[in-house]
């Protein structure tokens, strides 16, 4: 029988994983009025998104560094304990329309209590394999002067592809974006807009129509390779991802992404939240309804708690995962309380590609870099690269990059007179049995000698001061993602929308998912809205903002 005290305390959550999404997810538990506590198995917060500082003065975000939508850092930032912000329109008419921001600081008046956001322009430089670049920066009128320059057989093209990716972007974003499909109906019902809109064709199919030029196709669908998604796949309601940053920007946290990932630690401590680090979780604690262990997947389970490693249990209301929706499955739920969440259905499930990144700090010689903020370096193939990355799960001959030099903006991050920056490589993931013992120094060679042979960055290997990189290995070990994925289950239509993993668990009363593996998907903006999906589905669950019970 429940005491007087059951019915009147504050109910406990417990969040696996301090990611953004985990953060971005503390806060708004903290506001609905839950008792949070956040486990980390790292020694720092920000999952992907950590930040490591080296002994000789670099400061490297290992993972995410785009950052879109303010509007969604600033509406954490706002929230007050007791004062949830769930309800009112997610894209108010004041945040719809573009806001070119070019000088000076970016986001709202909350954000800048934490953490001071500056505008990046141009969004990236991309560099085809024959030199020539595009600066995509949002701005109509420079990309059509662009096109011209580059392909002016495609200028009318672009014409119709910025109105129909519009329509998909104001339909799949701002008026379906918060949508958690939970069921059947609710996917039905978002079916006849996306076939009228031919947003479930794949991207670059989608692209193809508009574009003849190889060079633009290119410009306008590679975005979808920074959350994990093969643009030869992925449902061309992606499309949306060049209106996503043509009317809100791209943004930079002065500090780097761990200057953000810090302020969301303060401020979900500031309402009470607590984060403990170095507390892997091995286990979810999962009983029947009346509290006996779970032998059989029929009936009613649910989550008690955590079990840590180190062998200390954690009671709790409710459990959220914000670490990989495979690994959460497969290695800390019992299968015998796992039915539509069981191991053939988790396996088979298609993970993202992952990623060798390499951290390198190099000697400024006085020659001006001609790069920008953001880089997108592409390599002599597309398809093909992409199939076998995607597809055969082989290292081919070439390769594309993300290179990012945030010292260009931010000098801070590296001893003076020194540039910190990181290039990110397309990879397979665990899948393929590459041995990265012996493929991921030979791809490092490789990738050097391509950035000073290609006058990237002239004589990088004679300007090089520090070096390090990480492998799929480190997203299996470190990071806990099946296979070493980059980006949790690849984003194609089969595993989008109602058939992503669902945030609030199919399998298990109380037990909720969050982040880049649940809906909607990888990348910042994404797993913030993650989160308020999620804080959504808990406060119609619980109730808000007492939680009584």
């Amino acid at each position: 029988m429940a005491t007087p005290e059951d019915l009147t305390r504050r109910k406990v959550a417990v969040i696996i994983g301090a990611g953004i999404g985990g953060l971005s997810l503390g806060i708004r538990l903290q506001s609905l009025g839950f008792d949070t506590t956040i486990l980390e198995r790292l020694d720092g917060p920000g999952g992907r998104g950590y930040q490591k500082r080296t002994s000789d003065g670099y400061v490297f975000d290992m993972g995410p560094t785009v950052i879109t939508v303010p509007h969604f850092i600033e509406e954490l930032f706002a929230l007050e304990r007791d004062r949830p912000g769930l309800d009112g329109e997610d894209f108010p008419v004041s945040v719809r329309e573009a806001e070119r921001v070019t000088t000076g600081e970016s986001g709202g008046p909350h954000t800048r209590r934490y953490v001071k956001l500056v505008p990046i322009l141009p969004f990236y430089r991309i560099v085809f394999s024959d030199g020539t670049f595009f600066d995509y920066d949002g701005d109509p009128e420079g990309t059509r002067r662009q096109i011209e320059a580059l392909a002016p057989g495609d200028l009318e093209g672009y014409e119709r592809f910025h109105r129909d990716a519009q329509a998909i972007f104001e339909r799949g974003f701002l008026e379906l974006g918060y949508t958690h499909f939970g069921d059947v109906g609710s996917m039905l019902r978002a079916v006849p807009d996306l076939l009228r809109l031919d947003a479930v064709r794949t991207l670059f199919s989608f692209t193809s129509k508009y574009f003849q030029s190889d060079k633009m196709r290119q410009v306008f669908s590679f975005e979808t390779l920074l959350v994990g998604g093969n643009p030869l796949s992925v449902p061309a309601i992606y499309a949306m991802i060049h209106f996503v940053e043509k009317t809100w920007g791209i943004h930079y946290a002065m500090g780097g992404t761990g200057a953000l990932v810090r302020a969301l630690v303060q401020k979900f401590e500031e309402l009470g939240g607590q984060v403990r680090y170095g507390a892997g979780v091995e286990e979810i604690l999962v009983t029947d309804e009346w509290g006996r262990p779970v032998d059989r997947p029929l009936g009613r389970r649910v989550a008690r708690g955590v079990r840590l490693e180190g062998g200390e249990t954690v009671p709790a209301d409710l459990v959220v995962s914000n670490g990989d929706w495979a690994n959460t499955y497969l290695k800390r739920v019992p299968a015998a309380a796992r039915l539509v969440n069981a191991d053939l259905r988790v396996r088979a499930a298609r993970q993202s590609m992952s990623l060798l990144v390499i951290y390198f700090g190099f000697r400024d010689d006085g020659r001006p870099l001609n790069l920008r903020h953001h880089n997108i370096l592409l390599g002599p193939r597309y398809e093909a690269l992409l199939r076998e990355i995607f597809g055969t799960k082989v290292l081919g001959q070439d390769f594309s990059q993300y290179l990012h030099v945030p010292t260009l903006t931010d000098p801070s991050l590296a001893p003076e007179g020194h540039h910190a920056a990181y290039t990110l490589i397309p990879v397979p993931h665990n899948g393929s049995g590459l041995d990265w013992s012996v493929e991921g120094p030979r791809l490092v060679d490789r990738v050097l000698d391509d950035l000073e042979g290609r006058g990237v960055i002239p004589d990088l290997r004679g300007r090089l001061t520090h070096l390090e990189y990480v492998t799929p290995d480190y997203f299996e070990g470190t990071l806990d993602s099946h296979l070493g994925n980059a980006f949790g289950p690849e984003p194609v239509l089969v595993q989008s929308a109602y058939f992503r993993p669902h945030n609030r668990s199919e399998d298990i009363t109380n037990l909720y998912l969050v982040g880049a593996g649940a809906q909607p998907g990888a990348g910042t903006p994404s797993v913030m809205m993650s989160a308020k999906m999620t804080a959504r589905l808990i406060a119609e669950d619980w109730g808000t903002p007492a939680l009584r019970r």
